[in-house]
């Protein structure tokens, strides 16, 4: 009222015309103008977004017009492209790019958003409409159109439409907290994994590493105002890349001892949230008629129920235990050749003396690899390359798109025809800010309804190299680049009406196949031959050591399987907890207890992720759905067999791949989907031993 009373006076702050966000951006594809975006634009945005979106919603429901799948289902698509654009933008940045302004407003906004989404899920006169659509109109529609109308349904259902109206807002009450803890989790792990950096201050305790590392430590720990000492930053895993090189085996024990307790003490110390998240998720499934919150969230997945969850990974472990057995004996037995013959192998002497034995049969070492791969080739020569001889696709650089950082870099991306179909954005390097791991995301969805294109980014924590000296990568960067370029791949390829249905919006247990199957192109002759050029001189690896190299990539291969299977049996343990149980006061002797009895306590192989750290299922929505990593490396192992068994690297072979399982969204069952490309009427699980080496 006071600005409407003083219109020719300065606009105040509040003043949202200017507020990027509130429109679509001018930029081509609608692709995000970070040059004007500004912390104090994003709550405006979310509050006019949800207000919006309830006027919508209030217009569907007050439609004279009886429910149809037009002026309800596909009216509901249309709702809400303010708060959506809003979301998309604030979270990619929260994630890339976490500063202390941006955590302030997703700690206030989080819990907004999750009661904004029970209001529409949990609206009776909403859901009315929709099952009166459900009930007339589904065995008539089919293709997108029958899809979205049962994945709208359920989703009602799943959210708690079907409850009386006390259990509504009981669920509601729970959704909220949960949200606020999710948050505040994610923001206190951030923090907890930057205050567990190992500082050294004496250099001789850093032999192994290149004394290009070493600068870096040192320019690290100084940057944080501790100048002549080293930092040693700690990554979201529990096993850290450091351990390979360090010969003081003290320092190993203290890395991996900061990682694995990084949120065990003090300020850092997320028991009591994850126990209070794992309670409310608990009430949550009972709430909704399911016995445990495992079993609520997998309905609508491939596996379906924690039964075959289970049951998979104990068809997994009984490979996987006499072979970690073996590897361990024979890790031992070599590390006593030059540690004393009562040394005892620990968790944190893996890595080195894998490291070494592995130096030693294969003739090859991490350094040495790791000059072959620059960055910048891995990208342009590796993945771009892979995507145009499976695809067709071309890749050009543009420099007028403006990034959130200095370090993005901007490409148009070309379909085979030439037509410009897609923008794609790469993070690469490591920062404070940003959240651990890797991961893929959409700034815009495409949408043929909305007439949105993909605009896609990949995030990665490689450590930035000093100035003038090139990005080299270890062999885990490189497969991890092909992996979330296998994610861009799934989301660029996107071709569905709907965005609900669109690109990487399928099952969890889906969504990491083509991922994986990209993997395994990183290997495959000819693209590695065409992006592994030595930093130097530029020469491709040399053929004798590319062999002895790619022997070497399966060799005590069953650590990786058993850290990933370690947590995804404590993903597993706390979403199987049930009302009947009580609540876990001590998280430790809980993982003790739940590894045990999946016969996967080892001291030696921790989990991947400990619980107190486990942002997949805390905080980034893999509740009870960490076992999808494997599940699909079923399905990509087989895809990746069909492959090879049909002419391997061809254009005809990466459109058909396309066509059947790349472009479908979630418009398709994904088992039929599969059984269609490859022939097999189900995923072979012995493909992924196979593919690890541990079975012949």
């Amino acid at each position: 009222m006071l600005s409407a009373c003083n219109g020719g006076q300065k606009k105040k702050a509040t003043d949202q015309t200017d507020n990027p966000l509130m429109t679509a951006s001018t930029l081509e594809f609608q692709a995000p103008d970070f040059s004007k975006i500004k912390i104090e634009h994003f709550m405006p945005a979310f509050e006019e977004g949800m207000k919006q979106q309830n006027e919508e919603i209030e217009a569907i429901i007050k439609n004279s017009e009886a429910p149809s799948f037009a002026n309800t289902i596909e009216a509901l698509e249309k709702t809400g492209q303010l708060l959506t654009r809003t979301s998309a933008v604030f979270f990619g940045l929260t994630g890339a790019d976490g500063t202390d302004e941006r955590r302030e407003v997703e700690e206030k906004i989080s819990a907004k958003l999750s009661a904004h989404s029970d209001g529409i899920f949990m609206n009776d006169k909403l859901f009315q409409r929709v099952k009166t659509v459900y009930d007339n109109e589904y065995k008539n529609l089919s293709g997108e159109e029958a899809k979205l109308l049962q994945v709208y349904y359920d989703k009602f259902v799943q959210s708690g439409a079907l409850l009386n109206e006390q259990d509504k807002e009981t669920l509601k009450g729970i959704n909220t907290e949960l949200a606020e803890l999710s948050t505040k989790f994610g923001n206190m792990l951030t923090d907890a994994t930057k205050a567990a950096s190992i500082y050294v201050d004496n250099k001789d305790r850093l032999k192994g590493m290149t004394e290009e590392e070493i600068v870096s430590a040192g320019k690290a720990a100084e940057a944080d105002g501790k100048s002549g000492m080293y930092k040693l930053g700690i990554t979201n895993t529990t096993q850290q890349p450091i351990l390979t090189k360090l010969d003081d085996r003290e320092l190993r024990k203290e890395v991996l001892e900061a990682s694995l307790h990084r949120t065990d003490h003090g300020q850092y110390d997320t028991g009591n949230l994850i126990t209070r998240m794992a309670e409310l998720r608990v009430q949550k499934a009972k709430l909704l008629g399911f016995k445990n919150f495992a079993e609520w969230k997998l309905q609508d997945q491939v596996a379906k129920t924690s039964e075959r969850v289970d049951e998979f990974i104990s068809g997994l472990v009984k490979n996987y235990t006499p072979r970690i057995a073996e590897d361990a004996a024979m890790l031992e037995a070599y590390a006593r050749k030059t540690a004393g013959a009562d040394f005892q192998l620990e968790a944190w002497d893996w890595d080195y003396y894998a490291e070494k034995l592995r130096t030693e049969k294969f003739g090859i070492d991490e350094k040495t690899i790791s000059e072959y791969f620059v960055l910048d080739s891995v990208v342009k020569n590796g993945i771009f390359y892979m995507a145009n001889k499976l695809y067709g696709l071309t890749f050009k650089e543009r420099t007028d798109l403006p990034g959130y950082q200095t370090d993005i870099h901007v490409y148009d991306v070309f379909d085979a025809d030439g037509s410009k179909m897609a923008i794609f954005y790469t993070d690469y390097y490591r920062r404070d800010t940003k959240s651990g791991g890797a991961w893929m995301g959409n700034w815009v969805e495409q949408s043929h309804l909305l007439n949105t294109r993909p605009v896609i980014y990949n995030v990665m924590n490689i450590e930035k190299p000093t100035e003038g000296q090139p990005a080299l990568v270890s062999w885990d960067h490189v497969t991890t680049i092909f992996h979330e370029f296998g994610h861009a791949l799934h989301g660029l390829f996107a071709n569905q009406k709907y965005p609900m249905l669109s690109g990487t919006n399928v099952a969890r247990d889906f969504v990491e196949m083509p991922s994986q199957f990209h993997e395994h192109w990183a290997s495959y002759p000819e693209i590695f031959d065409n992006y592994a050029k030595h930093y130097s001189t530029g020469e491709a690896m040399p053929a004798e050591l590319k062999t002895k190299f790619m022997e070497s990539l399966t060799f005590l291969s069953s650590y990786s399987l058993g850290e990933n299977m370690a947590a995804v049996t404590l993903d597993m343990g706390w979403h199987k907890l049930t009302a009947e149980d009580k609540k876990v006061q001590d998280v430790t002797a809980f993982e003790e207890e739940t590894l045990k009895k999946a016969g996967l306590l080892n001291r030696q192989v921790p989990p991947r992720y400990r619980s107190s750290y486990f942002r997949h299922i805390w905080s980034n929505g893999y509740s009870a759905g960490y076992y999808a990593y494997l599940w699909s490396e079923v399905m990509d192992q087989d895809t990746y067999i069909w492959f090879t068994e049909n002419g391997a690297l061809t254009r005809e072979n990466g459109d058909k791949l396309r066509k059947h399982l790349l472009s479908i969204g979630n418009t398709r069952d994904f088992n039929e989907a599969f059984k269609e490309f490859t022939g097999k009427d189900k995923p072979d699980v012995n493909s992924l031993l196979r593919g690890r080496g541990i079975i012949k």
